[in-house]
């Protein structure tokens, strides 16, 4: 079976996804593309030498009926609508983080899923399909380390533009951190708190950068993350689990040590994209393998929500300065 996939969202990551799947991966065809810019999905259309239909809107995209699938990779604010236009047709959805752009947005979404009886949302949360984090989860797991006490971690991007504002850090940048701390642990969060150390020259008025989140879980973790997203010197991500028997790091991305003019180094990637190229890859595969089986097994709408509450008690505590506590309600049965 070729799955037929609509695409609402032809931007950057919308065209990456597109590539991959017409390119690289195998199962799925693009057959739909629509943007709120019409002239990019047809350069994109173009650019991929895609066989695809142009649409005015995504939600007429949704109810063609030569679409199977759809990936939401349009802009964060939009996601929920269509996420929900796609449950309501009864099809299959990949959404780009965020699910939504805000909790209770997600929890609608949960909702109508669970009232769907059936699992059709899956959560663009790539880095559980990252070769080191599931080394991480597989070691944490089989309890080579002991119980997991402490996490020590670091979300590095080289620069961000004027348009990234101190809340985006949470929302559009540790929203990953959140989900994938949950998913390593298996356990969800209790407490936030954030502070700001001396503030980088690199940053501008609107955001405050470097900051460090404080996070205690249910099971009694504390993680500590440090968000620098004016770092100047590359793409970094870090992850460290310290346990009662021994400590585990996220292994460093595979590059060439080279010996030149008296030095020895290694490259350091300064694009996201490129640092989990393969995670992408894996996700979107496993996502076109669910559909075609009618059964997929990615993060849930429930990961989104859960997620999504924790960024917000998160930016809370950006103004409040204070531990605010994040009060997760009861997982339904239909996401356990």
């Amino acid at each position: 079976m070729t799955v037929r996939i609509g695409v609402i969202g032809t931007g950057m990551i919308g065209e990456d996804h597109a590539k991959r799947i017409s390119q690289t991966l195998t199962g799925g065809k693009i057959v739909a593309v629509t943007d709120v810019n019409p002239d990019q999905a047809r350069a994109v259309v173009d650019r991929l030498n895609l066989d695809a239909q142009i649409y005015d809107n995504g939600h007429d995209l949704i109810k063609a009926d030569n679409v199977d699938a759809v990936l939401v990779t349009s802009w964060g604010p939009t996601h929920e609508e269509y996420v929900l236009s796609a449950l309501a047709a009864g099809k299959y959805v990949f959404c780009e983080k965020p699910l939504a752009h805000t909790a209770d947005g997600c929890k609608r979404i949960v909702d109508a899923e669970v009232a769907g009886g059936k699992r059709l949302v899956q959560v663009g949360f790539m880095r559980r399909y990252d070769s080191g984090y599931l080394l991480l989860k597989n070691a944490i797991d089989k309890g080579q380390i002991g119980e997991a006490l402490m996490l020590h971690c670091a979300h590095r991007n080289p620069s961000v533009p004027e348009s990234y504002i101190t809340p985006m850090a949470i929302y559009d940048t540790l929203i990953h951190e959140l989900d994938v701390f949950r998913w390593l642990l298996d356990d969800d969060f209790k407490t936030a708190q954030v502070v700001f150390p001396r503030k980088s020259r690199y940053s501008h008025s609107q955001l405050a950068d470097p900051q460090i989140v404080l996070l205690e879980t249910v099971k009694g973790v504390r993680i500590d993350v440090e968000i620098f997203v004016n770092c100047q010197y590359g793409y970094d991500i870090q992850c460290s689990v310290v346990g009662e028997e021994g400590v585990i790091n996220l292994p460093e991305p595979e590059s060439l040590l080279m010996r030149k003019q008296a030095q020895l180094s290694n490259a350091i990637l300064m694009d996201w994209k490129k640092r989990f190229v393969a995670a992408f890859d894996v996700e979107l595969q496993m996502f076109i393998d669910g559909v075609a089986k009618d059964s997929i097994t990615g993060p849930t709408s429930w990961d989104g929500y859960a997620a999504a509450v924790a960024s917000d008690v998160c930016v809370l505590a950006q103004t409040s300065g204070q531990i605010e506590p994040i009060e997760m309600p009861e997982q339904p049965a239909f996401y356990r």
